[in-house]
């Protein structure tokens, strides 16, 4: 594998429409999964950085509020225009951020990220709009308006992605954002601001920090905040709801899952494996909404485990900028470790090992890559059926009647996604409708185009990403009552 170059910034952080440097910040070194390499380094946001962003962001979106959603509209899809044009400078970058192979990254990552901009960029001026309320001769009007200054926490798996998700509506609502990315993948947002204000952003609106675990207590906790967005692991979203509750801020939760894909005995087989696969090694496993608990119906369980089994043993894994390359490795040491331990505990707790559950002898030593692993014979109890892995770790359970398998679906703390594979469409509704869980899908798994709410519930999060949906989140009600008669009053 050769040596991938590096792709140092001009500075750590992007503020008010400049990229920004202090090197009193701690140093977060940046690694190419692949290989270790350190490709750049930059570092976390002191007070005064985080400071000087969020003040940035408090004077310019006044201005910004007061433009009309047409002129926002136009700069977004600008932006959405150039990202595209881009699209394989991007993707490189979000693979050496990321890991993730060259041929996910340029389809899924910088486009899901420019049709947020164009999405959000063309419905603003419809998706903002209040309602006449007729009373008699009096009457009132409601009208959605801005927060003011919102706050973005990123995760390491979708960096680019998260970036736009929570960029293109806060913008197009009229907010200004502070947005930190992991520490993990630093990068990537960084290219996301430049592209904004070189389509006609104003500065001030989007600006970029890096931090740590020490940086997000900062932004949460600001008085000139209104509203913070985080997607990340359930523990640290109950410590920023809380803190955000303290304040009475707005939050958007997009949080872990252990999420639930049933297989019928009527479904197509070899759509219900792809459906799995998909679920479970896409990115190498590091999606929040992944199935990672697969129930499949007693009569078939046999052949869609041999089935299963020869699919996933066929995966190409090596170099991400390869193009034939399927996985690539996992982001980060730690978390490599994090899931072979996982893997270690399910051979202990009895579940039968049918593919995968090492490193794989093909690649680097020094990237962090795993092999795609499946365990059959998975019961409710063990500890890779209850806790999320987030890596490519596939849980096999079996099951033989419909109430059986939606009351063992339901029996988690978690309620971010579900899948049914069934032929019988009136079945597939009836199941969908009593899991317990905020993004469902029917004979396919994991697809999330723009137009479409995405979100959890119970510990899973709250608040919705995407969709004219995350417009509400973005923005409060303001009702005006208009009076057309003097006032009488007793007194």
């Amino acid at each position: 594998m050769k040596a991938q170059p590096k792709v140092q910034p001009p500075g750590s952080h992007f503020i008010d429409g400049e990229y920004v440097e202090d090197t009193a910040g701690t140093l977060i070194e940046s690694l190419y999964p692949a290989t270790g390499e350190v490709i750049a380094r930059v570092h976390a946001a002191t007070p005064a950085i985080v400071e000087r962003a969020i003040a940035a962001a408090k004077r310019a979106q006044p201005e910004w509020a007061a433009m009309s959603p047409t002129a926002r509209g136009r700069i977004l899809k600008r932006a959405a225009d150039i990202m595209r044009a881009r699209n394989r400078e991007l993707s490189e970058l979000e693979t050496l951020d990321t890991g993730k192979p060259i041929q996910e990254t340029i389809v899924a990552d910088p486009t899901s990220g420019a049709d947020s901009f164009e999405f959000f960029g063309g419905v603003i001026a419809t998706g903002m709009n209040g309602s006449y309320i007729p009373l008699g001769g009096d009457w009132a009007y409601t009208k959605r308006v801005p927060l003011g200054v919102c706050v973005g926490i990123g995760a390491w798996n979708y960096p680019q992605q998260i970036a736009c998700w929570k960029g293109a509506p806060a913008l197009a609502a009229g907010n200004a954002m502070v947005f930190k990315p992991s520490e993990n993948t630093p990068l990537g947002a960084l290219k996301i601001a430049e592209i904004l204000h070189e389509a006609g952003l104003p500065k001030g609106l989007y600006n970029v920090i890096q931090g740590d675990r020490d940086t997000g207590p900062l932004l949460v906790n600001h008085s000139d905040v209104a509203k913070v967005s985080l997607t990340g692991s359930v523990p640290t979203g109950r410590k920023v709801a809380a803190a955000a509750a303290g304040n009475l801020k707005h939050v958007t939760m997009e949080l872990g899952g252990k999420s639930p894909l049933i297989v019928f005995e009527d479904a197509d087989i070899d759509s219900a494996i792809g459906g799995a696969m998909l679920g479970n090694f896409y990115s190498t496993g590091q999606v929040c909404s992944n199935g990672t608990r697969v129930f499949v119906q007693r009569d078939i369980k046999q052949e869609f485990l041999s089935r299963l089994k020869e699919r996933t043993e066929k995966i190409s894994i090596g170099d991400p900028m390869d193009e034939a390359t399927q996985m690539g490795p996992m982001v980060s040491f730690d978390q490599r470790e994090k899931v072979l331990s996982y893997i270690d505990k399910g051979k202990t707790e009895g579940a039968t090992l049918l593919t995968g559950g090492g490193i794989p002898n093909n690649v680097s030593g020094e990237g962090y890559y795993i092999q795609p692993t499946v365990f059959a014979d998975v019961t409710d109890e063990m500890t890779i059926a209850r806790e999320e892995i987030f890596g490519p770790v596939m849980c096999v359970l079996d099951f033989e009647h419909e109430d059986e398998v939606i009351a063992r679906a339901n029996a988690t703390e978690f309620g971010l996604s579900a899948g049914v594979f069934t032929a019988d469409i009136t079945r597939a509704h009836r199941v969908v409708d009593q899991l317990e869980a905020g993004t469902l899908w029917i004979n396919t798994y994991n697809l999330c185009p723009v137009e479409m709410p995405f979100g959890g519930s119970k510990q899973s999060g709250f608040g919705r990403e995407n969709s004219l949906a995350a417009l509400d989140h973005y923005s409060e009600l303001k009702t005006v009552y208009v009076g057309m008669a003097p006032v009488e009053a007793p007194y």
